[in-house]
C-alpha cells in the first residue's frame, strides 16, 4: 500500500452523493409540522433549513429548533418525528440521489492503489445506504464499514462531535492520525479536526449548487476554522490531495 496512509474515511452527503438538498426538501414540511404543533410562527423552506442546519442529522436539528424557537419536545415525540423523517428522506434518496461529479473515477483510483475505504456520516445508516446504492457506490464499501453517528453509536450523536470518527477508527483498528477524511460542511470538518484526522475540505458541491462565491467562502471557512489540510474543488484533484497529506504525515 502506498505511503503512510492506512485508511480513507469519507463523508457521504454532498461529498460522495448529492443528497443534502434532497434530504432537506424531504424534511422541510415535517419541520414546519413540528413548529405548527408547538404554536411557533416561523416556517422553513429547503434553503433556509439548509442555511441553519446543513451537516446536522434530524435529531440534532430538532434540538436546534427547540433552542432557537424556545419550545420543548418530549423524548417520545422526538423519536416519532425522527422515524418519520428517516422514512421520507430514505425514500427520496433511493429515487433521486446522484453522485458528486467525478466520485466513481476517484474511488476506482483508491481501489487500484490499494487504499481501504470507509464511510463515516452523521446521517442515519438507512439513509446513507440508500444514497450509496442509488449512486452505485456500495461496490467500494462493505455495509459493515459504513458508520453513522445516528445509528452506530449508543447514544446517537452528530457531527461536530468527533465520536463517530473515534468509533470508526476503533472498529477499523487504525489511529485517527493514520487516516484522512473528506468533508464538505463545517460540522463534519470540525468533527474530523477534533478527532485529529488529516482533512480534505471538498467545496466543489457549493460551486455546483450555489455558485462560485459560496464555494470560495466555504474554502476559506474550512481552511481557517476547521484547519483543513488541503481544499479540493473538484474530485479529479483527489490523488494530488492525498499525495499532499501523505507528504505531511
Amino acid at each position: 500500500m502506498p505511503g503512510k496512509l492506512k485508511y480513507i474515511l469519507l463523508d457521504c452527503d454532498n461529498t460522495l452523493c448529492q443528497s443534502e438538498r434532497l434530504a432537506f426538501e424531504a424534511c422541510a414540511d415535517l419541520t414546519n409540522e413540528v413548529l405548527e404543533k408547538h404554536n411557533i410562527e416561523a416556517r422553513y423552506d429547503t434553503d433556509s433549513l439548509l442555511e441553519d442546519f446543513v451537516g446536522h442529522n434530524f435529531r440534532n436539528m430538532l434540538v436546534g429548533l427547540q433552542k432557537k424557537h424556545e419550545f420543548q419536545m418530549e423524548p417520545k415525540e422526538v423519536d416519532d418525528y425522527v422515524a418519520q423523517e428517516l422514512g421520507r428522506v430514505t425514500k427520496k434518496l433511493s429515487e433521486k440521489a446522484t453522485e458528486c461529479p467525478g466520485v466513481t473515477e476517484q474511488l476506482e483510483w483508491c481501489k487500484a492503489q490499494g487504499y481501504p475505504m470507509s464511510v463515516v456520516s452523521t446521517s442515519a445508516k438507512p439513509r446513507v445506504l440508500a444514497s450509496l446504492k442509488k449512486c452505485n457506490l456500495m461496490r467500494f464499501f462493505t455495509e459493515e464499514h459504513v458508520y453513522s453517528a445516528a445509528s452506530s453509536l449508543d447514544p446517537p450523536s452528530s457531527k461536530p462531535d468527533p465520536a463517530v470518527y473515534f468509533h470508526a477508527c476503533k472498529e477499523l483498528g487504525v489511529k485517527p492520525e493514520e487516516c484522512l477524511t473528506v468533508e464538505d460542511s463545517k460540522s463534519g470538518a470540525t468533527a474530523g479536526m477534533r478527532a485529529g484526522i488529516p482533512l480534505i475540505g471538498y467545496v466543489g458541491i457549493y460551486g455546483l449548487e450555489e455558485g462560485k462565491e459560496k464555494m470560495e467562502s466555504m474554502a476559506k471557512l474550512l481552511t481557517e476554522q476547521t484547519k483543513a489540510n488541503v481544499i479540493m474543488y473538484d474530485w479529479k484533484e483527489f490523488p494530488e490531495c492525498v499525495k499532499k497529506i501523505e507528504e505531511s504525515m
